[in-house]
């Protein structure tokens, strides 16, 4: 076994510690998380999933922490092996008429649909009406195995749509910053305007709207 993967799995045995005791318990459960609460433009993406005892993915971890091709490569491996997956997501329209929290509630809600789970465990986030008890957890990606994934289904559905919206608005950067506020996305925004995914309620500072 090489060093890197036995801190790999060293990592991943941590990362189960919250997951384990639910599996071994029979609980049904799933791990929830979002992507794009950030961002000026775009959906803010949520994942609900639901991961088997076996087999473990070596790699899951918290979707920040991984580099995109890891991350895409990652998400095909989900695909294949979890029991549920589940996409919501809340438009930039809905961002600005329910504000950015109320929005992700509703993309979570609508991930969560169908989701065969008594146990959510979700990133941060609480009070989301689901269907079963809802377990608020801090840094839940960085700390859960079924969090950390729906942290990569989440950011790679996203960043994907990102590189939608440039095909059909270029000259933003879209897919590059991935609708963040950076230096070049604010210039561009400055220059050619808002664009019809642009968050009104987040762009006031730059440009009029």
């Amino acid at each position: 076994m090489s060093k890197i993967e036995e801190k790999r799995r060293e990592r991943l045995n941590a990362l189960i510690q919250t997951d384990l005791p639910l599996w071994e318990a029979g609980i049904r459960f799933a791990g929830m998380d979002e992507a794009g609460r950030g961002p000026l433009v775009g959906n803010v993406v949520a994942a609900c999933v639901v991961m088997p005892r076996e087999p473990l993915l070596l790699w899951v971890d918290d979707s920040k922490k991984l580099s995109a091709q890891r991350r895409d490569k990652l998400y095909d491996e989900i695909m294949a092996t979890a029991l549920f997956v589940g996409v919501g997501q809340a438009s930039a329209q809905e961002i600005d008429e329910y504000n950015i929290l109320g929005a992700t509630k509703m993309a979570m809600r609508r991930a969560a649909e169908n989701a065969p789970a008594d146990v959510f465990l979700i990133d941060a986030v609480k009070g989301l009406g689901l269907p079963g008890e809802e377990r608020g957890i801090i840094h839940g990606d960085a700390v859960c195995y079924s969090i950390a994934a729906a942290s990569i289904i989440a950011k790679v559905t996203r960043d994907r749509q990102m590189e939608e919206l440039e095909k059909l608005y270029p000259g933003y950067g879209f897919a590059k910053h991935k609708g963040y506020g950076t230096a070049q996305h604010i210039a561009a925004l400055k220059s050619l305007g808002p664009c019809p995914e642009h968050r009104r309620s987040f762009i006031g500072h730059f440009v009029a709207v």
